[in-house]
């Protein structure tokens, strides 16, 4: 009888620890206050809560694998042809879909750092090797990003505003690092939370599509539009870029009520821009009083901010944590807090000013 011995798995698995979605703290009294996740603090629209109501009786049957309503409703939005969107589960899904077009032993993949803390597991789980590139007063350093493209670079992450810091790189700026990249390696512009930005300087995406076949624009429906529940992320680049990451696409991975509510969010485009309005404003206050109770605070252009408290990080998540507040701690290097409603933000505010060490 032969020895038993455990199955088998991947060596990659033993190098890093899985995702860590963010958690929700309780206070003594029962309160709680969710900033760790970057969500919207407004429940669905009601047309949005009627479409998805009417779509539950429906749920025996599969999804439309093409998604071809929700792609048709993302390319008139956005004013581009259908066959140049992709759809996938959420941004993150719709990045796995382009590593797993372009990743392989040997190759790299090149983003800041830190930036979004899925990217190096995604890169990791494609086999190909990460190539982080440090920040520089929290802000891409995209020259060193250039610079570190090699021949087996195949694709680089721009998070742009980045996540966790909320920090944006412009257009002039992003369009010299774009001449610098070489033709056969793709430039992911992760804008997730594009619609928070006001800075007219940040140019959108897909302004910068044409005669750039090789740029991907990357958006959600898990942010403004309130969606993160439902899981849908979309990709805009040229036709043959898009047809080959459609490839990738897991069959029915975006999901019947999830494309029902993505066509009807955008048909509600008004209501939405008003909260994601509200939201900008409530961002502006939070910083602003932040500012003016001594901390440091870089300027944001999505609906978090970011404080950059070092080895203290545990320490004050852990003082969040015992007032109801749960913000999303990166241990050695700071806090990222979410925008919510006007209550939640006043109860984080009320936890940062009395907090001893400010920075």
């Amino acid at each position: 009888m032969s020895e038993v011995t455990a199955p088998r798995f991947r060596s990659v698995l033993d190098r890093f620890a899985a995702y860590k979605p963010g958690k929700v703290a309780l206070s003594p009294e029962g309160r709680s206050f969710k900033l760790s996740s970057n969500e919207s603090p407004h429940e669905p629209l009601p047309s949005v809560q009627k479409a998805i109501t009417e779509a539950a009786r429906n749920i025996n049957r599969y999804p439309d694998n093409n998604a071809t309503a929700l792609i048709e409703a993302i390319a008139a939005e956005y004013r581009v042809p259908a066959e140049q969107v992709a759809v996938g589960c959420g941004s993150v899904g719709v990045a796995q879909m382009l590593l797993e077009a372009v990743a392989e032993p040997g190759a790299e993949i090149v983003y800041a750092w830190r930036s979004f803390e899925a990217y190096p597991l995604l890169v990791g789980l494609s086999g190909a090797t990460s190539v982080q590139v440090p920040l520089r007063d929290e802000v891409h350093d995209l020259d060193a990003m250039a610079d570190a493209i090699t021949p087996e670079t195949r694709l680089v992450f721009v998070c742009n505003p980045n996540n966790p810091t909320g920090t944006v790189v412009g257009r002039r700026e992003l369009e010299r690092f774009l001449d610098r990249v070489p033709a056969d390696c793709l430039v992911v512009l992760d804008e997730a939370y594009r619609e928070y930005v006001r800075d007219d300087n940040v140019p959108d995406g897909l302004t910068l599509l044409p005669g750039r076949p090789n740029l991907v624009v990357l958006r959600t429906f898990s942010k403004a539009y309130g969606l993160a529940g439902l899981r849908i992320g979309f990709l805009v680049a040229h036709p043959e870029v898009a047809g080959s990451i459609r490839k990738t696409y897991l069959p029915f991975s975006v999901n019947s009520i999830a494309q029902v509510a993505g066509v009807a969010s955008l048909e509600a485009g008004d209501e939405l821009r008003a909260r994601v309005a509200a939201t900008v404003a409530e961002r502006d206050r939070v910083r602003d009083a932040l500012l003016a109770d001594g901390w440091t605070v870089p300027h944001t252009e999505a609906n978090f901010v970011w404080l950059r408290l070092g080895d203290r990080t545990v320490e004050f998540s852990a003082a969040c944590d015992a007032h109801g507040v749960s913000v999303r701690p990166f241990p050695g290097e700071g806090a990222r807090v979410s925008i919510g409603s006007p209550e939640e933000n006043d109860a984080f505010l009320t936890v940062a000013a009395t907090y001893p060490h400010r920075t």
